[in-house]
């Protein structure tokens, strides 16, 4: 049940008829894991608390630095060399003392990414690397968890849903992550942003999307992203959105999966990519 106060905190989540008190209930009851306490998890991790998801996880081995603080909000500038799920954790303290965080200062690897991602009911990937992407999806597939995905470059960025464990209109499974990108590119031919930046506004608008993305999948409210691409061009001022379908012949979910455990990740070493660092 909800107190007086949290009523008095969520009341503009109330009156909404897509929320409402059986919504805010569920958000309350939710556990959602953000993989990456950066610049996507950074407005995610606070409208998700915002909000009053019940249980954030938040998985990072970094630290603050002082360029970080360019798009990394969830931060300041009085936690630089502190861990980012620290500083991260004492902010949505501040912020809504009603949430729950778990963290976990670790690196997500083949060894703990599937106990990890079990104990929640969405991921949201905030990662900066092709690596952890793959690692994410594949994870989340063998979990049957939905997963929340989103990505950006200097002038924009990229949301979308994946819950390939279900089925979508036409009969067939939704895609997964590797339905739109079979192979990571070889190392040196994507840019990351440290070389190329990034528009701090940018990955928290995207941030943002991806946290509106993850209460709707909780709370049921509008139609879910999953089959659908949603691109930000930022230098346009313009949203496109493309479907996605699945390809049967993906090494993961397809007809003919060669891929079965996590096994294929085990030393696998991040390979930058333009994204949330």
């Amino acid at each position: 049940m909800l107190t007086a106060e949290e009523i008095q905190r969520y009341k503009r989540h109330l009156v909404l008829k897509e929320v409402g008190g059986e919504g805010q209930q569920k958000l309350k009851a939710a556990r959602v894991l953000v993989i990456g306490a950066g610049g996507l998890g950074s407005p995610l991790l606070m409208y998700l608390a915002a909000a009053g998801v019940g249980t954030l996880g938040v998985i990072d081995d970094d630290v603050v630095s002082l360029d970080n603080l360019q798009r990394q909000i969830v931060h300041d500038t009085a936690h630089v060399g502190r861990p980012k799920v620290d500083s991260a954790k004492e902010m949505i303290a501040r912020l809504n003392p009603h949430v729950a965080v778990e963290t976990h200062n670790a690196r997500l690897d083949a060894a703990n990414a599937l106990d990890l991602i079990a104990r929640y009911d969405i991921i949201c990937d905030g990662s900066d690397n092709f690596a952890t992407r793959y690692l994410v999806s594949d994870a989340c597939y063998f979990a049957k968890r939905t997963l929340v995905f989103a990505a950006v470059g200097p002038f924009d960025g990229y949301v979308t849903t994946f819950k390939p464990h279900l089925s979508g209109p036409d009969g067939n499974p939704y895609p997964t992550y590797r339905c739109i990108f079979p192979e990571a590119p070889p190392p040196g031919t994507v840019a990351n942003c440290a070389e190329v930046g990034v528009l701090g506004a940018v990955v928290g608008v995207v941030g943002t999307l991806q946290a509106t993305e993850v209460l709707k999948e909780i709370t049921g409210a509008g139609d879910s992203l999953a089959g659908r691409l949603l691109i930000y061009d930022a230098k346009g001022g313009r949203f496109e959105s493309v479907r996605i379908a699945w390809d049967p012949d993906n090494a993961l979910s397809g007809h003919n999966p060669m891929i079965r455990d996590l096994s294929i990740h085990a030393g696998t070493a991040p390979a930058a990519a333009c994204a949330s660092a």
